[in-house]
């Protein structure tokens, strides 16, 4: 690789043979064919690239058609000759006019007795919340349901003296 010494020389005798007009249009000519010829290769690249990716994807497609053609045939499904084609269920009858007259009517208070829920028993304190996931010694906890915390007495004092130092720092 050329030195600075080198490359000193080199503008020198360019700078001499061609001129200081004619200099700065030839080294703008030597930019173009310099791009040129990167954007030529980064192609030529490409386009190797391209090649070699579609002649192992045709290689591996060779592969499996190999392991098909080795592998035992799968024996067909033995399905009965005398199973019927599934029936759809009857559609329900919906009540007329007539016979709505000869059934009672259902109150919204009516509710079967076995269908109720059983209430949970009430608790003094609320359980502490289970974590969504565990891994190692790591839990994830949900988030917080946004209720308001009671306040304490500690917290009440630590505010009152966070107060008084904002306080004393502003004047």
């Amino acid at each position: 690789m050329p030195g600075f010494g080198d490359s000193a020389f080199i503008i020198l005798l360019a700078l001499l043979l061609f001129g200081p007009k004619k200099l700065p249009v030839l080294a703008r000519q030597l930019g173009k064919l310099m791009g040129d010829f990167r954007r030529a290769s980064n192609e030529f690249r490409t386009q190797m690239e391209e090649e070699l990716r579609i002649s192992e994807q045709a290689e591996r497609q060779k592969q499996i058609a190999a392991l098909e053609a080795s592998a035992p045939p799968t024996p067909p499904l033995d399905l009965p000759a005398t199973a019927e084609p599934h029936t759809p269920p009857e559609p329900p009858a919906f009540a007329t006019a007539d016979s709505a007259a000869d059934t009672p009517a259902v109150t919204d208070n009516a509710i079967a007795p076995d269908m109720v829920a059983p209430e949970p028993p009430p608790s003094d304190s609320p359980s502490p919340p289970l974590p969504i996931a565990t891994v190692g010694d790591v839990s994830m906890m949900p988030p917080a349901t946004g209720l308001p915390i009671p306040k304490t007495a500690s917290t009440s004092t630590t505010t009152h003296d966070t107060e008084l130092e904002t306080e004393t720092l502003h004047g």
